[in-house]
């Protein structure tokens, strides 16, 4: 297993739709492709308010690879990233890393 760590730094005024979108379409169409939703989050304290925290899981880098092109190609996320983003772009930047647990890391 493989853990991805994803950080969306949204525009001015943009976070409660960025997580309107994850919420009403973005997780679920996450698992629908084999994208394992892990854990969200935002700084409660320290850090920039500005940034949506998430992780998601896959089998390896392949499985992957091919989840991600599957979404991507998704009509129905495609609709939902047109809908959310009608009045300008949800995600100024992002930043992703891969992580692979320990052996005597509880989450595996």
């Amino acid at each position: 297993m493989i853990y991805e760590l994803r950080i969306y730094t949204a525009n001015p005024g943009k976070m409660r739709a960025l997580q309107a979108r994850f919420r009403d379409h973005t997780c679920r169409l996450f698992e629908k492709h084999g994208i394992k939703n892990v854990g969200y989050w935002t700084n409660a304290v320290g850090g920039r308010s500005d940034e949506l925290w998430y992780m998601v899981g896959f089998e390896d880098m392949g499985q992957r690879d091919q989840a991600w092109a599957n979404f991507a190609k998704d009509p129905e996320w495609q609709a939902a990233a047109a809908e959310s983003e009608k009045d300008g772009p949800l995600v100024h930047h992002m930043t992703n890393q891969f992580m692979r647990p320990t052996d005597f890391s509880p989450l595996k």
